[in-house]
């Protein structure tokens, strides 16, 4: 019945009667409308939940049920990419010669096709691995910014290690250098010290917005877990940087993590060259949204030559996108893989079609190896990630646990000695379809060496799950993990 609880007193029989009408046809309606452009397993979760607490589960599909963005965005996502294509900007003259693997330009084309951003040559690229070492190099970046400084992030606070950024990004604005900064709102807003870090931007000449605002009371309303998780930084069209590390420090300002030790482990990379500018590219996308600014001219500005010979790719996605880009490059990359994956992902809860690229290349034959936590900080999705231990061991499929409590929070991945993708994407679920996110597709064997080396000190410190010793866990954790990957498909 859509009332699951007994009603005070005996109901007129009226009242029973409408009510059961009213069940019978959210029902029916439900199974028509529920499955449209959603993953049979998403609306099957929806659809039970429907079926057996239906005004509960009602309630959460109206909420919930939505991953697209307003219209007004993804038509502004349309014509920024339609500006692209037409050759608006400068980009469409540095677009790559690259002639390696077929199938490597296949997946340039994909991207390109997807979400507008060319291949680009004559990039150098270096990678930050440590935690204060990138908010370092950021911070000596901005000092240095003479135009402009373009800082988005899912999460932002002003604590004792991005203090003299901050500091570095106020001095910038007053002297005259356009600094503009975006943060996811929820994202930003459930942070310890976020009163102290909107009271420190509005003392400051810095242009900032909340992304993807949630407040009703100024008709701002969307699906409330949808997420702007973009990590990028600008710095006059010359200098970028991206990865996975948000803006606070290692422990998330969290007194709980603190007492245990639980620091975030990342991986940033400082890039010069042509990929800066369609890295600004996206940021200037996500600004326009929040502000309808148009920085269409900073796009121009054509950086410097970069003392690296990397070819790379911008790759943006979505709900501003129906294509699910990041996951479409994954799932190609993946199944082009001839004789070495290796994935870095703190959130893996692939959905069926990456979980069958992921064990199809360990079963023909491909060295596959997983990198995760050996104890995650989220506890649905850490269960739900588990929930796939054994059809990956079973498939050869290596996953080393970097060990606790240490949350390996870095997202990329190598495909042989051809391709290295970094950024903000987990490979789970959320990432794919709810949350904004940033890759960046790196071409040659000299990259990919060095993410090696980087994921060689995962491994040091990580230690070999095998496949009988994880039969061996108890049935009541099997039991949570199994529950716990329902709640992946809710999306």
């Amino acid at each position: 019945m859509l009332w699951p609880f007994p009603l005070a007193g005996a109901a007129p029989g009226w009242l029973i009667v409408a009510l059961s009408v009213v069940d019978l046809v959210i029902r029916v309606l439900a199974l028509g409308i529920i499955p449209g452009n959603r993953r049979p397993t998403t609306a099957m979760a929806w659809l039970l939940g429907i079926f057996f607490v239906p005004s509960v589960g009602l309630v959460l599909f109206l909420l919930f049920g939505n991953f697209r963005l307003s219209r007004r965005r993804r038509a502004q996502q349309r014509a920024v990419n339609m500006r692209i294509r037409a050759g608006t900007s400068h980009m469409a003259a540095v677009e790559s010669d690259y002639n390696g693997p077929e199938w490597v330009a296949s997946a340039a084309e994909l991207n390109k096709t997807l979400g507008s951003l060319p291949m680009v040559d004559g990039n150098s690229i270096d990678l930050l691995p440590g935690y204060p070492d990138s908010i370092k190099a950021m911070t000596a970046a901005v000092r240095e910014a003479k135009v402009f400084v373009n800082a988005e992030f899912y999460i932002m606070s002003t604590d004792h290690v991005t203090d003299d950024l901050f500091t570095a990004l106020e001095e910038a604005a007053d002297r005259g250098v356009e600094v503009r900064v975006l943060f996811d709102h929820l994202g930003t807003l459930r942070i310890k010290g976020y009163r102290k870090l909107i009271a420190r931007l509005k003392a400051s000449k810095i242009h900032w917005r909340p992304m993807l605002p949630l407040n009703p009371f100024h008709r701002q309303w969307r699906r409330p877990d949808l997420r702007n998780h973009r990590k990028i930084m600008v710095i006059d069209g010359d200098i970028a940087f991206t990865g996975s590390q948000n803006l606070i420090e290692p422990s998330y300002n969290n007194p709980r993590h603190r007492k245990v030790g639980r620091e975030w482990v990342e991986l940033m990379a400082c890039m010069r060259g042509p990929i800066v500018t369609t890295l600004n590219v996206v940021f200037a996308t996500d600004w326009l949204s929040e502000t309808d600014e148009s920085l269409e001219a900073q796009l121009a500005h054509q950086p410097a030559p970069a003392p690296g010979n990397i070819t790379a790719q911008a790759v943006p996605s979505g709900p501003g996108f129906v294509t699910e880009n990041n996951l479409r490059l994954f799932n190609t990359l993946i199944y082009s893989a001839q004789h070495r994956i290796s994935i870095c992902s703190p959130y893996f809860v692939p959905d069926d079609s990456l979980l069958y690229a992921v064990t199809t290349a360990a079963q023909r034959g491909v060295d596959v190896e997983l990198f995760v936590s050996e104890k995650g900080d989220q506890f649905l999705v850490h269960h739900a990630q588990r929930s796939y231990y054994e059809a990956l061991l079973e498939a050869g499929v290596r996953i080393y646990l970097y060990k606790a409590p240490f949350v390996l929070h870095a997202k990329h991945f190598t495909i042989d000695d051809e391709v290295a993708v970094l950024g903000s994407s987990n490979m789970d679920m959320r990432s794919f379809s709810l949350n904004l996110e940033v890759s960046v597709m790196l071409l040659g064997e000299d990259i990919v060496n060095r993410m090696r080396s980087v994921e060689d000190t995962y491994r040091d410190i990580s230690h070999e799950l095998k496949i009988d010793d994880w039969m061996q866990r108890p049935m009541g954790v099997k039991y949570v993990d199994n529950v716990a990957r329902l709640t992946a498909t809710l999306q």
